[in-house]
């Protein structure tokens, strides 16, 4: 199953203009809300801490293995235009296809909600360095302004929303269904025979990540057309919800 990074901003420095906390604060609660949408599809993440800078999340993201790197920002415009700029920017490296392709998904997704679509974009940077310095194919995402009022109030409004428009655009980069959050349920294997397959999509045909003994404590995160995205150990798939009964 794939892993991503995910870095939200720790400039704590840029202050909403509505006063509602920094760019620091307010991208953590944007992860706090995106988390739930990744444990029901199925995205394992490790994610930086506060205390953490741009160059020590790269640093230790580049120390594992990911599949995709995500930093979420929200922007501030230029000397002399403070309060004037609005929109959605998704930053990618130009020898990137990975970097670009998520972008583009993760811009054609928050264009969905975004209350000026026309001024949802992507950009090529080799500036920035989340998306320079990263081993993995990497987007920083800018969303909205937040010396803009009107930027600002429509983050803080709609967290959840957007954390599900980013989930929608991981679940297509990686080819996985998009599954509704649930609130997590502990369960065990129900089998007498053998093993129930974990596996890394769900269908019959995909790979099988682990067998499971009948008795396995799992931990169940999400439904989908009769599979569920299961955590066993240190492992996350799907398996048979048929096979699995929840406390």
């Amino acid at each position: 199953m794939p892993i991503i990074y995910l870095s939200p901003s720790t400039q704590e420095w840029n202050e909403y203009v509505t006063g509602s906390g920094s760019e620091e604060y307010n991208m953590n609660l944007l992860a706090d809300a995106l988390e739930p949408y990744l444990l029901s599809n199925g995205i394992q993440y490790r994610r930086n801490r506060p205390e953490m800078t741009a160059a020590s999340s790269i640093r230790e993201a580049n120390q594992g293995s990911y599949d995709f790197y995500l930093a979420l920002h929200s922007n501030g415009a230029p000397d002399g235009h403070y309060g004037e700029e609005r929109g959605i920017i998704a930053f990618y490296y130009p020898t990137s296809a990975g970097g670009r392709r998520g972008a583009e998904l993760i811009a054609q997704e928050l264009r969905q909600i975004y209350p000026l679509p026309g001024k949802v974009t992507t950009r090529e940077t080799t500036t920035l360095g989340e998306v320079r310095q990263s081993r993995a194919p990497a987007v920083l995402v800018e969303i909205g302004y937040h010396d803009n009022y009107a930027d600002a109030v429509w983050v803080e409004g709609h967290m959840d929303a957007i954390a599900q428009q980013l989930a929608r655009a991981l679940t297509e980069y990686f080819g996985l269904p998009f599954i509704y959050p649930m609130d997590p349920a502990e369960g065990v294997v129900a089998v007498d025979w053998g093993t129930l397959n974990l596996r890394e999509a769900p269908s019959q045909d995909a790979a099988v990540l682990a067998g499971m003994p009948g008795g396995a404590a799992v931990t169940v995160y999400g439904e989908w057309q009769g599979w569920y995205v299961v955590h066993y150990g240190e492992l996350v798939g799907y398996a048979a919800a048929a096979y699995i009964d929840l406390f």
